[in-house]
């Protein structure tokens, strides 16, 4: 097959993250990895295809450019999406649907345009496969076709992931508003707990006091162990015709060859001790957390714990790294105080796009009894919080030393970093 040209879209604030990713894994730089808004673009062939879709976190989906043109209306867009050879990627026998973005296109209709796209499809399989043509599933499609429209330009994919990638396989209880992976692996990143350019990890003990069903915590071993990111589920790239099994098994046995049999992965074979641990106040959350990391293999590399994040004391006997995304409004009061742990458990602060801002206040009190709890027994300890609340710092009563943006599906966030240091003791009285 001829060199392709990958887009790996992320998460805003993920591009740079990203690219270090898919650097450390091909090893690939300058015209052949190039960091745009909105994710990366990588030349490559078709197996570096499978192994991006099987080892990334940070990516959304490994799209396959197919063609790329002037447009400015539904006539050149249905001429170029008719001008692909389609048959060389499905048959008339698998479903499709056709997924369409713009930015600033000059067409009026997006609906409209889509449609266009689907008739082009369908009329190049009528000619190219004896007037059959392959049915539409908008619900569980066997391929999906993305197209995006600039104020100039349209460009069409190939999806070669299917489900988004952040589903990777083994969550099954989830609780209410789960953290995404693919967000979660950003702010280990974020936080130079992981580093993707290197593929290495730090030696610090990492800790979650508000650890929900696990999902940083779970991403963190995945990563320490060497596990890949996709290694229990499947991908639309197994339905597509240039799709070689046996290249596929070869490449899933390449990603998990050099998986450690011992728990502690990258952190050293003098330290087999767990260094990754999270803890939350309601223990049906620490349950379903338990169970999570049993699917996702990683059960032995973790400990999980039920406690309240403003009494439970150091995990480790170093200081190490605290990663949380802080819960807010009415979900403080089941996270952080002792003795709530019948009212529903932790949720992260994920909303869909339009949702009224959050009443920030309510929280106010507990951040500062977190704040005073760290610098109590946590000295030396450096925390980092996801948050849509930019005055976060001032409600801590800390000073932040770092801010990260990052966006958390439409919702702009920070990750904040605090270097704890030890209460200041009272001066005795004159």
């Amino acid at each position: 097959m001829t060199p392709l040209t990958l887009f790996l879209p992320c998460a805003a604030g993920v591009e740079d993250f990203l690219a270090d990713e898919v650097h450390g894994l091909t090893g690939l730089a300058g015209q052949d990895l190039l960091t745009l808004r909105g994710g990366v673009r990588v030349r490559g062939d078709w197996a570096l295809a499978l192994r991006l879709n099987l080892a990334s976190r940070l990516a959304q989906r490994v799209l396959i450019e197919l063609a790329h043109a002037p447009c400015q209306s539904e006539h050149d867009l249905y001429a170029l999406a008719a001008g692909v050879p389609w048959e060389d990627w499905f048959t008339p026998r698998h479903t499709f649907r056709v997924d369409l973005t713009a930015q600033a296109s000059p067409l009026q209709s997006l609906n409209f345009a889509t449609l266009r796209v689907k008739d082009a499809v369908a009329d190049r399989f009528r000619q190219q496969a004896g007037g059959v043509r392959p049915s539409i599933d908008t619900q569980r499609p066997d391929v999906r076709v993305q197209a995006h429209l600039s104020s100039t330009h349209a460009t069409l994919y190939i999806d070669t992931s299917g489900e988004p990638l952040f589903k990777r396989g083994w969550r099954q209880d989830k609780g209410d508003a789960p953290l995404k992976e693919t967000l979660a692996a950003a702010m280990l990143a974020a936080s130079g707990w992981w580093r993707p350019a290197t593929r290495e990890v730090s030696p610090l003990p990492l800790y979650d006091p508000c650890c929900g069903s696990g999902t940083i915590v779970i991403e963190a071993a995945q990563i320490a162990l060497g596990l890949p990111a996709g290694g229990q589920r499947r991908f639309a790239v197994e339905r597509l015709r240039p799709f070689d099994a046996a290249e596929w098994v070869a490449i899933k046995k390449e990603a998990t060859g050099s998986i450690p049999t011992k728990v502690e992965g990258q952190f050293g074979s003098e330290t087999a001790a767990v260094r990754i641990f999270g803890s939350d106040v309601a223990h049906r959350m620490v349950d379903f957390a338990q169970r999570n990391a049993e699917r996702a293999g990683v059960a032995a590399a973790v400990q999980l714990r039920g406690g309240d994040a403003l009494q439970r004391l150091p995990p480790a006997g170093q200081p190490g790294v605290l990663l949380m995304n802080p819960p807010y409004g009415e979900r403080i009061a089941a996270a952080g105080v002792a003795g709530h742990k019948a009212r529903g458990g932790r949720e992260a602060f994920q909303r869909d796009a339009g949702d009224a801002p959050a009443d920030f206040n309510a929280g106010d009190e507990f951040f500062q009894r977190l704040a005073a709890h760290w610098k109590t027994h946590y000295a030396g300890w450096t925390a980092w919080l996801l948050t849509p609340d930019l005055k976060l710092p001032g409600r801590l009563r800390l000073k932040e030393s770092r801010r990260v943006p990052l966006w958390n599906g439409p919702i702009e966030c920070r990750m904040f970093r605090f270097d704890l240091t030890a209460r200041r003791p009272a001066e005795s009285p004159q």
